[in-house]
C-alpha cells in the first residue's frame, strides 16, 4: 500500500470521528485549521509545480471559506457576521488571484489573514 494513501486514509478517518464529537466552536477550529493545512498544501504544490494538486488544495480551502460564510449565524452580531464575511470573501479573492498568477505571497497573505482568526477563536473556546 502507498505509504502517503494510507496516511491520507488515516487523517480523513481522524477527522470525521472529530467532528462526530465536536462542539459547534470546536468544528469552526478544524475549519480554520483545515483550510490553513489545504492552503500549505497548495504552495507546497505550487513550488513543486504540481498544477493539479495546487488547484485542488486552492479550491478546498475555497470551499472551506465558502462553509464558513454560509453558515455565519446573520440573526446574532450582525456588524461581526457582516465583516467575517467580507474577511472571508476577501480571502477568497486571494486564493483565486494566487492560483491564476501561482503567486507564494498570496498564498501567505491569505494563511496569514486565517491563522489570526483561528488563533482569535482559539483564545474565545467555552470553558469545559
Amino acid at each position: 500500500m502507498n505509504t502517503q494513501f494510507a496516511l491520507n486514509s488515516y487523517a480523513n478517518v481522524q477527522t470525521k470521528a472529530n467532528a462526530g464529537v465536536a462542539t459547534p466552536h470546536q468544528l469552526i477550529q478544524m475549519l480554520y485549521d483545515g483550510c490553513i493545512e489545504r492552503i500549505a498544501q497548495a504552495k507546497g504544490a505550487m513550488q513543486y509545480k504540481q498544477i493539479e494538486a495546487k488547484g485542488k488544495r486552492i479550491n478546498q480551502a475555497i470551499a472551506i471559506l465558502n462553509g464558513l460564510r454560509e453558515n455565519l449565524d446573520k440573526d446574532q452580531a450582525e456588524d461581526i457576521t457582516d465583516n467575517l464575511d467580507a474577511l472571508y470573501l476577501y480571502t477568497q479573492s486571494i486564493l483565486s488571484k494566487a492560483h491564476a498568477t501561482n503567486s507564494t505571497e498570496l498564498l501567505d497573505e491569505a494563511a496569514e489573514l486565517l491563522t489570526g482568526m483561528s488563533d482569535t477563536w482559539r483564545q474565545i473556546a467555552p470553558k469545559q
